[in-house]
């Protein structure tokens, strides 16, 4: 699985009001979602992202409240992957079962610049930013395929329809 895009650059912990401020969770719907993700910091985020964009940040990226919303808002918007030195642990989670890959490198900020290209190859587990390659932790195969399938539901559908759970008896 390889995503490609351009360069969205974020510092360090970017939490999950700043992704989507409070007052857009009242909506489910991940089209108006988009429309307020950054919002507060940058209107119109969503009218600059190209499908498959890349956001780089720092440390502790989606730290704060355990809203959902907020990577739904960021896959919405057509972020195809973000990359950062570290994840709230929640916002992890919560991106993944949404099939949104994020990344853990350190030095990927280092060597990044805005609107610049990315691409990561979730299979070799390779990052390339600023022309500069680096190895990134392997995801499981399940979590692959979470994220192929587009998230875990679709997952876990899929997986229920190939072996049905035994009647209860």
């Amino acid at each position: 699985m390889k995503v490609s895009g351009r360069i969205h650059l974020f510092g360090d912990h970017v939490d999950t009001d700043v992704i989507l401020p409070t007052h857009a969770i009242v909506n489910t719907d991940p089209q108006v979602l988009a429309q307020n993700c950054f919002s507060g910091i940058i209107p119109g985020f969503v009218d600059t992202v190209r499908a498959g964009d890349f956001i780089i940040a720092g440390e502790n990226f989606g730290c704060g409240s355990s809203r959902e919303h907020a990577p739904l808002a960021i896959k919405a918007c057509g972020i195809g992957c973000i990359v950062a030195a570290s994840f709230g642990r929640i916002f992890y989670r919560n991106a993944i079962n949404l099939g949104l890959p994020l990344v853990e490198c350190a030095g990927a900020l280092a060597h990044a610049e805005q609107d610049a290209a990315a691409e990561v190859d979730l299979i070799a587990s390779v990052l390339t930013v600023g022309g500069k390659r680096f190895s990134i932790p392997q995801y499981p195969p399940e979590v692959l395929q979470i994220l192929s399938m587009g998230g875990l539901v679709p997952f876990m559908k899929a997986r229920l329809q190939a072996s049905p759970p035994a009647a209860a008896g």
